[in-house]
Formats: C-alpha cells, sequence, structure tokens
C-alpha cells in the first residue's frame, strides 16, 4: 500500500507552530516515524530530538516543492511498487512510504508488527543539494531504484517462505526491525547477501542507470572499490561466518573513521561490501531467480556461488 506523507509534512510547514505541528505530525504517524527515528536519525527519547525537529521545520524546501512540481512521484513509486512485487512474486504486503525525513537516510527498511515498510525521503531526490536539510541531491528518476531496493529487504525480512536469518530475527524481536540488534546478531554472511540481493532487484526493477548508482556510490567511489575487490574480498571472507555490528559498520555503512576500515594499511573503501555482496548473489540469481534467492538462506545462496567458482 502506498501512504503519502508529504501533504501532511507541508500542513506543518505551513502551521503558525511548526515545531508543535512537527510533533502532532509524528504522534499522527508514529507507527512509521518512531522506528524510523530509532533506526535511522536518533532516539525520538533523547535530548537532541527537539533540536533535530526544529531545524527539520525550519529548514528551506524550495528544491522539495519545485521537484514536486515537475515529477508525479507517486506514479513514479505505484509503477516502482507494481514492477517489484511482479519480479519478487510478492507473497506479502508492503507499505511503501513516500516522506520527508530529517536529513538521515535517503531510504530505508522497517518492519513494524511483522509488517515490512519501504520509506523514501524525497529530500533527497530534487536534483540539487540542500545544505538547509543535508539533502544529497539525488535525481528523482533514482526513486524506482531505491524503492526496489528497500521493497525487497521487506520481502526477505517479512515472506513466510523466507529461510533468512533477517526474518528469524525480526521474529524474534516480535515482528520489529532493528538495524543495530540485526547488526549485532546477523553473521556478516547474511548481512552481505542481503544488501546484494538489493542491489540485484534494483538492476531489475530501474534498470538503465550508471552502475555505481545501484551500490549508492559516486562514480569515483566506484572506480576505488573496483580497485581494492581482491582486499575487501579476501578480508569480508575471513569474517562470513561472524556476527558484530562492526562488521556491519565496517563494510555495509558510511560515517566510519579510516582507522576502522583499514586492513594491511590500506583504507577500505566506506560500503564496499555492496559490491561483493552483489556478486555473491549473481550464481544464485542466475541459477533459481530472483523470487527465489530473495528468500533464501545466506547458506543456500553462498553454496551456489561457491559451486559455480569451483566449476568455472
Amino acid at each position: 500500500m502506498l501512504i503519502n506523507l508529504i501533504p501532511d509534512f507541508f500542513a506543518v510547514l505551513d502551521s503558525a507552530d511548526r515545531v508543535t505541528a512537527y510533533l502532532q505530525y509524528y504522534e499522527a504517524h508514529r507507527r512509521i516515524l518512531e522506528p524510523y527515528w530509532i533506526n535511522y536519525v536518533l532516539d525520538p527519547e533523547g535530548p537532541h530530538f527537539h533540536e533535530v525537529v526544529r531545524s527539520t521545520v525550519h529548514a528551506s524546501r524550495h528544491d522539495l516543492r519545485s521537484m514536486l512540481d515537475r515529477v508525479d512521484v507517486v506514479t513514479l513509486a505505484r509503477a516502482a511498487e507494481t514492477h517489484c512485487r511482479k519480479v519478487l512474486d510478492a507473497d506479502v504486503d508492503v507499505d511503501v512510504v513516500l516522506m520527508a525525513g530529517v536529513g538521515a537516510a535517503n531510504a530505508g527498511e522497517l518492519v513494524v508488527n511483522g509488517k515490512g515498510i519501504a520509506f523514501i525521503a524525497l529530500e533527497h531526490f530534487t536534483g540539487e543539494p540542500n545544505p538547509d536539510t543535508n539533502a544529497l541531491g539525488l535525481e528523482p528518476e533514482l526513486i524506482p531504484l531505491w524503492l526496489a531496493h528497500e521493497m525487497a529487504h521487506a520481502i526477505r525480512y517479512t515472506s513466510p517462505a523466507s529461510q533468512s536469518e533477517m526474518r528469524q530475527l525480526i521474529n524474534e524481536d516480535g515482528g520489529f526491525y532493528s538495524y543495530w540488534e540485526t547488526g549485532r546478531r546477523a553473521t556478516l554472511r547474511e548481512l552481505m547477501i542481503n544488501e546484494g540481493i538489493a542491489v540485484q532487484v534494483s538492476r531489475t526493477v530501474s534498470p538503465g542507470h550508471a552502475a555505481w548508482e545501484y551500490f549508492g556510490y559516486a562514480r569515483k567511489e566506484f572506480a576505488r572499490v573496483r580497485e581494492a575487490e581482491p582486499l575487501v574480498a579476501r578480508t569480508i571472507a575471513q569474517h562470513l561466518d561472524r556476527a558484530g555490528l562492526g562488521l556491519r559498520l565496517r563494510y555495509l555503512s558510511g560515517g566510519m573513521s579510516d582507522d576502522a576500515r583499514t586492513v594491511e594499511r590500506h583504507v577500505l573503501p566506506e560500503r564496499s561490501g555492496y559490491y561483493i555482496g552483489a556478486k555473491m548473489t549473481e550464481a544464485a540469481i542466475a541459477a533459481r531467480g530472483l523470487p527465489w534467492t530473495v528468500r533464501a538462506s545466506a547458506a543456500d545462496i553462498f553454496a551456489i556461488q561457491q559451486n559455480a567458482a569451483a566449476t568455472a
């Protein structure tokens, strides 16, 4: 189901007391906004919540309004949702949420009470950076790419046929997804393959983009990752059966220090695991297809990849 929070957010901006209006907006959509804040921003019960709210509601939104005047994002999102459901033989409902975020993730996945959510923070897709909102300036034509990526996660996490560690961990937590808890408890193999599948789904649902855009890299970053591939792959292979938040942050997150990403006196590129993870899924997708792969265990996917490498 498509949920468009943009009209309600603009009503906040048009109100006389924007901070109070945002708090009311937050409460009205707490099912979505609370886990968004917890997983991608900061604890909404913490001391900095109101500070972020104030900066969010008083930021310039000229770029977002201009983009929405020229791009029918609702139609774009509906088409991506329909295509993704067909490509993955969807057997669960996923909420697709269009929203204005608070300058954190440009897109992401959530699970709330067992239901998957794929959200897009539209301030990042206006085609121009905005320092007031920390917007990335991505082109709106990339919205289907990112929605497909997040929908792949949501289906892997919630499909009754899914054999993934992520689904098991989410079920153990009462049907709620936590980036931090799954980062601590899921093996690196699962985390890598999870992102690799999402990259491959986005390529199928939204073809024709530059290769680096499917990984969220800039062009130069993509070149660095490809150059460092042998070192990254060798390093990751040593940790695939381990679990730990530090591993997720090192290989699949931005913002880590150079020291945290240094291996053999080389600084690994940020989020280099996305590239390796996508390669780890290629053989399974070729052999069994995307619907099977998105629901398969990481061990089964990895075994196909190992067998393909051995017979190549």
